[in-house]
């Protein structure tokens, strides 16, 4: 049963109001002492003419005959609803453990298209922490989207065109090594790419070349574009191999240089559309309406720029996709480039340019040092993850606490790897994601703070007591069915606690997408490990001599994995049953 489902039809048809328009107004109080459901009656005097106390007064008698409702209060304009602990209870554990890993999926966006683009690392250029936060918010949000039941499309918009594959191209002909980029690819390009950098300073001549090489190949030349198929092809090869460790997929690999030869089609409707002007011999977009500076669709020297080519992939885009929702997930300092191409495509007449989203992210900080792809300064996202894999095995092969069982070394290593893993992840996911993110050791592997091991300990140990029941003979296994019956024996504050948890799982999933938020989940899951933490010290579960109560405690546990499980996998987090 859907409790809040059940007060928001009963209102609805007292109120004459649309059942949607009433569920979005129910509210959680913030104490329990105020209800377990709260409907706010202001809204309501405006049409039915009274003021909202006596509103409330009317509307409390609205489930008296309702069993799963203990009683209804009113406070001021309020109208507070307070269930049977006993029904509830037992029913968010059943409905957590009916519906399996689909727990808190819905039909929200049946028939509609989510296009994620996200991680779109620059060609030839290393995959740095800085990468690091578009992957994994970007990965979170198309597994949340998916999982309310949108048809989602992940794109990896590559970076790999633009002036400075001229650059690279340039220096390639002066400094490249064959040899070193069959062995190192993306080390021997970034070498060449910062030395290019180091000597333009001084000699302009190096930039007119890089930029003629570019115009070779926007113009299709030959020995232009055989190079920079290579260096794409090397640079996508070492990128994948990131994406299979963290668990990431893609639908489109897409990249800029995709939309080049769609761009002269975008140019000629913006010419007899009559909004192209010419400044500085560049060709803008005027935004003045908008209180925008000039969008730049063409150069001086006739050159593309990223807003021409993200015009032509928007439109691309709808073509093929017919979009409901384009979704950007790239740093905030990027939002005006954002509001430029959105308003361009506006002005245009676009009818989905509002369809557009640009997800803003804040910066990956380090306390001791700045990152710079130019000055060749980057910490490599792999070289974190083997960090924070190697210190995740330390923690677990020291301490015999966390050491449930003597696991053997290959387990351990498997074990520390997700574990490494998951402390990235969920540090990126944290909290809202314009906050910029400074690492944090100490932080990222507290095994009792707000973080990865911590979460993946508590569901590690709760498995732990399921694995004993099955041993001990109380299960046949971990995931056995519990008689419905045995569940109206959960009365506990403990069980109480985790139902209303349970029950507000599905409502985080759908805010962390209205507001492509993941922290929003990951605080959920956080909450549900503590409240199990809580539960766990607080009551005996194997311990009770009570088998029906034994059995039904096991179903608490059974449903927290569940909940736990599908949390972390939506944020890209493998869980671990062992530890």
């Amino acid at each position: 049963m859907d409790f809040r489902q059940e007060i928001a039809r009963a209102l609805a048809q007292r109120t004459q109001m649309s059942l949607e328009e009433i569920d979005s107004w129910i509210e959680i109080p913030p104490q329990s002492s105020m209800g377990d459901f709260a409907f706010p009656c202001f809204r309501l005097a405006k049409t039915m003419r009274k003021a909202p106390p006596a509103i409330a007064q009317e509307l409390s008698d609205v489930l008296v005959d309702a069993d799963f409702i203990e009683r209804t209060e009113t406070a001021g304009g309020y109208l507070n609803f307070f269930v049977n602990r006993t029904s509830y209870i037992a029913s968010q554990v059943k409905n957590t453990l009916n519906a399996g890993y689909m727990f808190g999926s819905s039909d929200l966006g049946s028939g509609k298209t989510v296009i994620v683009e996200f991680s779109s690392p620059n060609i030839a250029k290393p995959f740095h922490v800085g990468h690091a936060f578009t992957t994994i918010l970007g990965n979170s949000l198309a597994k949340i989207y998916n999982h309310l039941g949108y048809k989602v499309v992940r794109m990896n918009h590559l970076g790999d065109y633009g002036t400075q594959f001229g650059k690279l191209i340039a220096a390639w002909q002066l400094w490249g090594n064959e040899q070193a980029l069959v062995e190192h690819p993306i080390n021997e390009l970034l070498r060449i790419y910062v030395k290019f950098h180091d000597l333009a300073k001084d000699d302009p001549e190096l930039e007119l070349k890089a930029r003629d090489h570019f115009r070779r190949l926007e113009n299709g030349e030959e020995f232009e574009k055989s190079l920079w198929q290579k260096f794409r092809d090397l640079s996508l090869k070492e990128f994948n191999e990131v994406y299979k460790r963290l668990g990431v997929e893609f639908d489109n690999f897409n990249g800029e240089s995709f939309y080049s030869s769609q761009i002269p089609a975008v140019i000629e409707e913006l010419k007899n559309k009559k909004l192209l002007v010419e400044s500085e011999g560049a060709q803008v977009v005027m935004l003045d309406e908008f209180d925008l500076p000039p969008c730049i669709i063409l150069k001086s020297d006739g050159t593309t720029i990223y807003a021409s080519r993200d015009i032509a992939a928007v439109l691309y885009r709808d073509r093929t996709y017919n979009f409901d929702k384009n979704i950007y997930v790239v740093g905030t300092p990027q939002a005006l480039h954002f509001k430029q191409v959105f308003a361009v495509l506006e002005k245009a007449g676009f009818e989905k340019a509002a369809n557009c989203e640009h997800v803003g992210f804040g910066l990956v900080k380090f306390p001791d040092r700045k990152l710079s792809t130019r000055s060749g300064d980057v910490i490599l996202l792999e070289n974190l993850i083997n960090e924070s894999v190697d210190k995740t095995y330390e923690i677990i092969k020291s301490n015999s606490e966390l050491r449930q069982t003597n696991l053997p070394e290959d387990e351990m290593k498997m074990i520390a790897e997700k574990i490494g893993i998951a402390a990235i992840m969920f540090t990126f996911q944290k909290n809202s994601r314009e906050r910029d993110i400074v690492f944090s050791w100490e932080d990222m592997l507290d095994f009792e703070g707000d973080s990865a091991p911590y979460v993946l300990y508590t569901y590690a140990r709760a498995h732990s007591i399921l694995r004993k029941a099955q041993a001990n003979g109380y299960l046949e296994s971990v995931d056995e069915q519990v008689p419905e019956a045995v569940l109206d024996l959960l009365t506990s504050d403990d069980e109480f606690a985790l139902a209303k948890l349970l029950d507000s799982f599905g409502g985080a999933v759908e805010r962390a997408a209205q507001a492509n938020e993941p922290y929003i989940l990951l605080r959920q899951v956080i909450n549900i490990a503590r409240a199990f933490n809580r539960y766990y010290h607080n009551e005996s579960i194997l311990g009770t001599d009570d088998e029906k109560l034994r059995r039904a405690r096991l179903g608490v546990l059974q449903a927290v994995c569940t909940a736990v499980k599908t949390g972390l996998d939506l944020l890209g987090i493998q869980a671990v049953e062992r530890m």
